[in-house]
C-alpha cells in the first residue's frame, strides 16, 4: 500500500481552495478533488501556495503558470517577464507532456481527507 498523507477535515477542502499535503498539493476545482505534487516545473515554487483559476486550473503563485489538474500537464506557461522569452511557455508545456506532475489519489475516510 502506498503512503498516506493527512489533508485534514474534508469540510475545509471547498471548491477554489488548495493545500499542501506530504509531497502533493491537494485542491478542489469545482467540485472534482485532486491531487498533484506540488513543485512547479518552471522554478520549483511551492504549488501548494497557488489558486485555481476561474477555467480550473492550478495556478503557481510565483510565475502563474497554469495546470490541468486531470493530467498534471502544464497549459499556460510562465507569465509577467518570462511570457517575453520566445519559445519558454512552449518549453515547458512540452516538458509536462513527456513528465506531468505527479498525481495522487484523494480519499475520504470519516469526515477527513487522505491523498496517497
Amino acid at each position: 500500500m502506498s503512503e498516506e498523507h493527512e489533508v485534514g477535515p474534508a469540510e475545509t477542502l471547498t471548491p477554489g481552495t488548495v493545500t499542501g499535503a506530504g509531497p502533493y498539493a491537494v485542491g478542489n476545482s469545482g467540485g472534482e478533488l485532486f491531487a498533484v505534487t506540488r513543485r512547479c516545473r518552471h522554478l520549483g515554487a511551492d504549488l501548494a501556495g497557488g489558486k485555481i483559476d476561474e477555467q480550473g486550473r492550478l495556478v503557481c503563485p510565483w510565475h502563474q503558470s497554469a495546470y490541468d489538474v486531470r493530467t498534471g500537464r502544464m497549459v499556460r506557461g510562465p507569465q509577467g517577464v518570462f511570457a517575453k522569452i520566445p519559445g519558454l511557455g512552449a518549453v515547458f508545456r512540452g516538458i509536462t507532456r513527456v513528465l506531468p506532475l505527479g498525481r495522487g489519489t484523494v480519499v475520504e475516510r470519516d469526515g477527513c481527507l487522505y491523498v496517497r
